[in-house]
């Protein structure tokens, strides 16, 4: 449309040169049609913005002082124009372009009206000379219906496309802070499992042998002080991995690039004390090394399964028993302890242990399986599957 603009105002300017060579009045068309570039440039820069906040754009334009006086300049300089040279009408197309940008719609039509009645009543001027010729009263309206339904039609469609983005951005936004809640939460989560599984249950097995050694401290010295070093030895554990849990590091039996196989084995030697005993088997060989995630989720469930035996099952023998099948790897705690009813509702029991254990394997995809009698022990079997 810029384009046609200045195409149409050479056009005019030099049609009018041209007709009429030497006119008194060519000097001032000369210097009008320049001043009407010139402004016509400026219109960019004078002109009505269009105006970002928030993110998005606003449909309409905003109106200031200086574009008031801009457009009142360019609609004056034309309109002069036209009065000294008719000819110069056909740029009114593109100035219906400029006031229906530059405008509201309703003050837009009005003025694209005026500006068509200035074209008619310049053109029938004209041409009077030659007969009255129809076309003069209704082509330019037409031309000048056609271009203002053209326009409005796109800027309604560009308004709803503005309004579709803007829909869009903010939902991108309540999605992120969606996604940064659910992270915080996966976060919290993840930090109480650890908490739970290391921390808590070692300060839990340190708070039952030091009140046991406060039992015997009068009638079995020596046990007490046994019941007091294991505490320390414990004590030594947690602290270890509490330095390694703040730096998100790997478990501590798993720190050196010990193999899962190695770490139980650890485990249940360190686990056994003078009223359980616990022992570790494992069954097949992996074909692959096991991902990190499930070495670390494996050693968590079988530190808090060993924890809850120890405070809850009232056992004398525990087993771990690691098995690599073709497609899984499965952890089964066995325990002779006094069992319980799985289908009970877990509100009698105390600790958060099994559903711990119960969301890190959802989240490697594996599963839980619990078989337990009361009186006749428990078993805890977890199962992972591996990567194809």
């Amino acid at each position: 449309m810029h384009v046609a603009f200045f195409v149409l105002l050479c056009s005019s300017l030099t049609r009018y040169l041209i007709v009429h060579p030497g006119a008194p009045s060519t000097p001032w068309v000369v210097v009008l049609a320049v001043i009407l570039a010139l402004l016509y440039v400026l219109g960019p820069i004078l002109g009505p913005q269009r105006s970002a906040a928030s993110g998005a754009l606003t449909a309409a334009p905003t109106p200031t002082a200086a574009s008031a006086i801009w457009l009142t300049a360019v609609i004056g300089t034309w309109l002069t124009l036209v009065v000294l040279a008719p000819s110069f009408g056909w740029c009114a197309v593109p100035l219906f372009y400029t006031g229906l940008r530059s405008l509201r719609t309703r003050p837009a039509v009005i003025l694209v009206a005026l500006l068509t009645a200035a074209v008619v009543g310049a053109q029938v001027k004209l041409r009077l000379r030659f007969g009255f010729d129809p076309n003069l009263l209704f082509s330019p309206p037409a031309v000048a219906a056609v271009a203002t339904a053209v326009f409005i039609h796109s800027q309604r469609q560009a308004d709803r496309l503005r309004t579709v983005i803007a829909d869009l951005v903010r939902t991108r936004r309540e999605l992120a802070a969606t996604e940064r809640r659910e992270g915080t939460l996966a976060e919290r989560q993840r930090l109480s499992m650890e908490i739970h599984d290391t921390l808590a249950q070692g300060l839990s097995s340190q708070q039952m042998l030091l009140q046991a050694a406060d039992r015997l401290w009068d009638s079995d010295p020596t046990t007490a002080r046994r019941h007091i070093r294991t505490a320390a030895s414990i004590a030594e554990h947690n602290l270890t991995e509490a330095r390694r849990f703040v730096h998100d590091l790997a478990p501590a039996d798993l720190a050196d690039g010990t193999g899962l196989d190695e770490a139980l084995r650890t485990l249940a030697d360190r686990e056994t004390s003078d009223t359980l005993h616990v022992r570790f088997h494992q069954d097949g060989t992996p074909t692959t090394p096991l991902p990190e995630r499930v070495q670390s989720a494996l050693l968590r469930i079988a530190q808090g399964a060993l924890a809850n035996i120890r405070e809850h099952a009232d056992a004398t023998a525990a087993a771990l028993t690691l098995t690599y099948l073709d497609d899984q790897v499965v952890l089964d705690i066995a325990d002779d302890g006094r069992g319980f009813t799985p289908t009970d509702k877990p509100g009698g029991v105390r600790g958060h242990g099994l559903p711990a254990m119960r969301a890190r394997l959802q989240q490697l995809g594996g599963t839980l399986a619990i078989e337990s009698t009361p009186g006749e022990g428990t078993v805890l079997s977890a199962a992972v599957p591996l990567p194809s």
